[in-house]
């Protein structure tokens, strides 16, 4: 659209010389006319004055130095041609007039119609373009739901895996506190028996199974780190995207509402 304006704009100006210079012409036709109708004027006053003298007027005399014919006179000939000459200049003026201002009113007509269909031709790219980030920006607001949801649900998990943690690390600490206590039984008493070896099976099972738990839990705080990062970025994009439609549709949009139109255009009629 901007090439094409562009072109109309250097069009327009190529015509605005040629308008300009069209004036000036008819200026120039108009004084020649207006000086030759004046001068007619004032002769036809002078001859009809010259009609109106009489033998007995009060006002003739004698002017023996006007017995002459003067050296810049002209003809009848030159006369009538002069005054043709200057009303056929004066209709090819009238004439190329016409015919320009004609070419303007094409000009205008065109190029208001060459707007027209770009403007339309621009407006539904920003619709669609509009449609495309509306509907980009949905997509983003739904996995950002869904990620919220994750992260709700890793942090409800990590919660639940610290408390499996104490409480197994309560148990391992009961376990611990036992195999202490039982080893202080006194000469033959400090036997290998059964409860020895439960409890340093359970001592062992726990200790296997916090450390599952606690590489589960590394797991997912690094996971809610993830998706906290994930977030950050979603809402970075839903903004991106809300505020690339607010230039398109609220700024763009409205100021194309106010384009003008072919009269606006050709609102010197």
């Amino acid at each position: 659209e901007a090439d094409l304006i562009r072109d109309i704009r250097d069009l327009l100006k190529r015509t605005i010389i040629q308008a300009t210079t069209q004036i000036r012409s008819n200026r120039i036709q108009k004084e020649n006319c207006e000086l030759d109708w004046s001068d007619k004027v004032e002769t036809y006053h002078i001859d009809d004055k010259c009609v109106s003298y009489r033998t007995d007027s009060t006002n003739v005399q004698f002017h023996p130095s006007s017995v002459k014919f003067e050296e810049n006179a002209s003809t009848p000939k030159s006369w009538a041609q002069f005054s043709h000459d200057n009303i056929s200049s004066a209709e090819q003026e009238k004439l190329a007039s016409v015919q320009l201002r004609s070419l303007i009113n094409n000009i205008i007509h065109d190029a208001s119609e060459d707007l027209r269909m770009q403007r339309a031709a621009v407006n539904e790219a920003f619709d669609n373009r509009c449609r495309e980030l509306d509907d980009a920006k949905y997509q983003l607001e739904q996995h950002l739901q869904q990620i919220l949801k994750d992260i709700a649900d890793e942090e409800a998990n990590i919660v639940n895996l610290k408390k499996s943690i104490r409480d197994k690390e309560a148990h391992l600490k009961v376990a611990h506190t036992r195999l202490f206590d039982r080893s202080f039984r006194p000469n033959i008493e400090l036997c290998r028996d059964e409860p020895q070896f439960r409890l340093i099976s359970e001592v062992e099972e726990l200790t296997v199974f916090l450390e599952a738990l606690k590489r589960k839990l590394m797991e997912s705080e690094q996971n809610l780190k993830n998706l906290e990062e994930t977030r950050m970025k979603l809402e970075k994009e839903i903004a991106v995207k809300a505020n690339s439609l607010f230039i398109d549709r609220q700024k763009c949009m409205s100021y194309r509402v106010r384009y003008p139109v072919d009269l606006e255009v050709a609102s010197y009629k």
